[in-house]
């Protein structure tokens, strides 16, 4: 297939988030990526005053595509938990910022079951009511496929399935397009790439550190991962310099 690359004439970064909410204790598995609502909103306060735009994958594509240019930052969270409705939506309405948030279609409403076997304590997911109301609040859903699998590890059939109705179920529930996809786990091979842009996705995000330069493929986007322990300093690091340009894989 064509890919279709990116055309910024600036590095665009991506934050990515998963579970904004008090966090777990002392020595629970991956407890940094549980980011307080305090720290988020001081965050975003941060990209406010630098003068950025918090932007979701579908209004940061033109920017990507090269046909906007502007100071932006693409905000993502992954496999759509209850507390980003809590916490983040009304941080990001306050500034006017848009995100998107990935989901798994046949985990709405119930846990983090994927987790379970590490120990990771577990969370509550948006339900489609919950999640057409994160909709009405100005966001963005994307897929993640229909029950977190790690791709590599299914057979043809069944990553098939996870992807394309993945889109078609959360499309059907939200009434709205489906235009991104994030690999669960950043874990994919081409043959993923290849069903994801069969399935008419226009971007799809990986856990690959960086961030988004020219050229990047645009079904292959690197992220900037923002944990527990990210200071403000270091968002800026991450924002404004070469620091995750350096920590590509």
């Amino acid at each position: 297939m064509p890919s279709q690359r990116t055309a910024n004439q600036q590095p665009i970064p991506i934050l990515m988030y998963h579970q904004i909410d008090t966090a777990p204790p002392k020595g629970a598995p991956f407890r940094s990526l549980v980011v307080s609502p305090r720290s988020f909103a001081r965050q975003m306060a941060l990209l406010k005053l630098l003068g950025y735009q918090g932007l979701s994958m579908q209004a940061l594509q033109p920017y990507l595509a090269g046909s906007k240019t502007g100071r932006v930052v693409g905000i993502t969270f992954d496999d759509g938990y209850l507390n980003n409705l809590h916490y983040a939506l009304p941080v990001l309405q306050r500034y006017g910022f848009s995100s998107t948030c990935y989901v798994v279609s046949q985990r709405l409403g119930q846990t983090n079951a994927w987790d379970a076997e590490i120990g990771i304590a577990q969370t509550p997911l948006m339900d489609m009511a919950q999640l057409r109301a994160w909709v009405a609040g100005g966001q963005d859903v994307g897929a993640h496929t229909r029950h977190h699998v790690r791709l590599p590890q299914q057979d043809a059939a069944t990553s098939r399935s996870e992807v394309m109705l993945c889109k078609s179920e959360l499309e059907d529930g939200l009434g709205v397009t489906v235009n991104h996809f994030c690999y669960p786990y950043g874990e994919y091979t081409a043959e993923h790439t290849e069903l994801v842009h069969e399935a008419g996705f226009c971007t799809a995000t990986t856990t690959q550190r960086s961030r988004c330069l020219a050229g990047e493929d645009m079904l292959q986007l690197p992220r900037a991962p923002v944990a527990r322990s990210t200071s403000l300093l270091n968002l800026w690091m991450k924002l404004g310099t070469a620091y995750e340009d350096r920590r590509r894989a």
